[in-house]
């Protein structure tokens, strides 16, 4: 993939090229279309980077468009989507997808591991693709970084797929604490059911090396991760609790818990981060841990405490919670704790209530301020078609990842008795240079976010 020192890179002869098939295009498109044309405010042509599992559903949600190519290192697993959408050209790299379908296309969605976000990503943006990325956006906080930077200098419109912030109860939790509902917010406490997958000290490196399926492209689905032998603990699911490959419980669930108040709470970085956890290893993350975030006060909003729980720990239980209630849903949850009162909400921001129920019925409904989405993946559409941003757009993204993220650097950094001070104009620790290089990986040769 790397070019000789003689040679122009991949992203610039791509971009001369382009500028050079734009010089001679004298007649407008709508005239060389022809019968039956559809404009490019009509229908977006749109390239897919995995299609298996969520993947697949990824796919469907975009599929009003029209698809052109789609992608995977899993062909067993994408047979499914293969079989559905026969016209679109397949791939298994998404490096080669771009190199020779780029004219063709206006939007990439990108659902592979956390670890292969970013490059898949980068690659797109420099080719001035509009892009949409699972959550969370990357694995590492450098990468969080670079995405959002080079999004804004491209002018793309991007969008994390993280769906609950297209929901109803987002916007109701954002009316309701801006309307002054439990007056002024002073702490916050979510949690998940996650992992549902294995990790922690217990969990080691496979020594056995089995064969690699014959329909999966290992070394491209290992992609800017160091190299190690392919093994089934690692696909199709359980990559998510790897330090190399997944981002643990709180990347996985933080993007649409911590969502809630990270958006109605108007947060932007951290000052300080704390965390706590089980045993782990250099291979996977803990069983569980309880990060603690601190944020400075934000305009006319006080200083906010945010606590993260998970592998089965919970927060502690309000008292004028009426008993026998359960606090969120099984999958998590989140309480908001103001000077007047306090809300709760399940995973995704569902079911929004002030506790206790009394208060839920005496309290009168400020007025619906915020534009109701059509779907994280229709709002994505529209703002391309329209010229507009959507609500989860890098920017924002990027900074509720970042955050997110950090809750992983200080548990690895196993300052468990340490708080973490953070300068995050400067992307640094204050205080702790181990934490501070945690922040950017070591990308593998040919792979790094320079080389897309």
């Amino acid at each position: 993939m790397k070019a000789d020192q003689n040679s122009i890179s991949r992203r610039k002869f791509l971009t001369q090229a382009s500028l050079a098939a734009a010089a001679f295009t004298i007649v407008p498109r709508h005239v060389l279309g022809g019968k039956g044309y559809k404009a490019p405010s009509d229908t977006l042509n749109i390239a897919c980077i995995g299609v298996g599992g969520k993947g697949y559903s990824d796919l469907h949600a975009v599929a009003s468009e029209n698809i052109v190519a789609l992608c995977d290192v899993d062909e067993d697993r994408a047979a499914k989507a293969f079989e559905e959408f026969p016209k679109p050209k397949k791939y298994y790299d998404f490096r080669r997808m771009l190199d020779k379908e780029h004219k063709h296309i206006d939007a990439v969605t990108i659902s592979t591991p956390d670890h292969t976000h970013a490059v898949a990503a980068m690659a797109a943006i420099q080719l001035d693709k509009h892009v949409f990325v699972q959550k969370p956006l990357t694995h590492s906080v450098y990468e969080a970084r670079m995405l959002a930077k080079a999004a804004k200098e491209k002018g793309v419109v991007t969008q994390m797929g993280n769906q609950g912030h297209a929901g109803e109860g987002a916007r109701l939790i954002c009316e309701w604490i801006w309307a002054g509902a439990i007056g002024e917010v002073y702490e916050v406490h979510t949690w998940t059911n996650r992992p549902i997958w294995p990790q922690g000290k217990n969990v080691t490196r496979p020594q056995e090396i089995p064969t690699t399926p014959p329909t999966l492209h290992w070394n491209i689905w290992l992609g800017p991760a160091p190299w190690r032998p392919y093994h089934p603990a690692y696909v199709p699911f359980n990559w998510r609790g790897w330090w190399d490959f997944g981002t643990g419980a709180l990347g996985d669930m933080g993007a649409h818990i911590m969502d809630m108040p990270y958006w109605a709470l108007k947060l932007d970085l951290p000052e300080s981060i704390q965390a706590t956890s089980t045993g782990f290893n250099e291979e996977t993350y803990p069983a569980a841990s309880i990060v603690r975030y601190q944020f400075p006060k934000r305009g006319d909003m006080p200083p906010v405490k945010l606590v993260w729980y998970d592998g089965g720990l919970m927060p502690p239980r309000p008292e004028d919670l009426e008993e026998g209630r359960r606090m969120g849903n099984q999958g998590g949850g989140c309480i908001f704790y103001g000077t007047k009162g306090k809300i709760m909400c399940s995973v995704y921001g569902e079911n929004p209530r002030l506790i206790p129920e009394s208060k839920m019925r005496e309290f009168e409904m400020p007025p619906k301020t915020i534009p109701r989405s059509p779907g994280i993946h229709q709002e994505w559409i529209e703002a391309i078609k329209k010229g507009t941003k959507s609500t989860t757009d890098f920017e924002y993204s990027a900074r509720l990842t970042e955050t997110m993220l950090l809750g992983n650097v200080a548990i690895k950094a196993a300052n468990e008795n340490k708080i973490l001070r953070y300068d995050g104009k400067n992307m640094r620790f204050i205080n702790s240079d181990q934490a501070t290089a945690l922040l950017t990986p070591e990308f593998r040769k040919g792979w790094s976010l320079e080389d897309m």
